[in-house]
């Protein structure tokens, strides 16, 4: 993202708040979740971009709410426009956590969600409870996915309230093993459909 620096002398020429630059972080597509199985963005479908365009793309998923209790909440990327979500991934998986009753708190490896150049689903955050006041946000950013020299740089945060009551702030991390340039991505829980949730897709300019 570009960094703009001003002195003075360019503050004082300001005459009124559209001479600004404008952000390099541009709103591509946004989609809402209503009891959906899934949600996809796909290269050249319904105003979806996700090729050379940008070098950095930057999802944003907000007050994600599962219709079941206790799920995982995954994505998975595609080379082949989202006939195939089977990208093989090579990740890191870990978590800070503390429960509402101020018992139990602590950080650690998650060793059971993370892939060794594995094909399955990318789990970004785990034990996502249903209740009504519950739900989850995050942001995933990807980095050059229409490369075709390189594997592709993933990098997930996010925060969910587990069926325990806990709260558990998930770092994952990783690549897609793949010189295909990825061109669809997919997110779904592990269990029945996304309730109910906003999900927001950025392009990200490198200047």
């Amino acid at each position: 993202m570009a960094l703009v620096k001003y002195n003075n002398n360019s503050i004082s020429a300001i005459t009124a708040a559209s001479s600004l630059p404008t952000g390099a972080m541009t709103l591509i597509k946004e989609q809402t979740a209503s009891a959906s199985a899934t949600i996809s963005f796909v290269d050249g479908t319904s105003d979806v971009v996700l090729d050379s365009t940008y070098p950095i793309y930057l999802f944003k998923f907000i007050g994600i709410h599962p219709e079941t209790n206790n799920v995982d909440f995954s994505f998975n990327f595609s080379v082949d426009s989202g006939s195939n979500y089977n990208v093989s991934k090579t990740s890191t998986n870990f978590a800070a956590f503390h429960d509402e009753g101020d018992g139990d708190a602590g950080i650690g490896y998650e060793s059971s969600l993370d892939l060794a150049n594995g094909t399955g689903e990318q789990i970004i955050y785990h034990n996502t409870g249903n209740d009504n006041d519950h739900s989850a946000s995050g942001e995933l950013f990807l980095f050059n996915p229409s490369s075709t020299t390189f594997v592709k740089h993933f990098i997930a945060t996010s925060n969910d309230p587990q069926h325990s009551d806990v709260t558990a702030n998930h770092f994952v991390a990783g690549y897609g093993n793949t010189t295909s340039a990825i061109d669809a991505i997919r997110f779904k829980f592990d269990s029945d459909n996304i309730d109910a949730g906003t999900f927001k897709l950025y392009g990200i300019k490198d200047s």
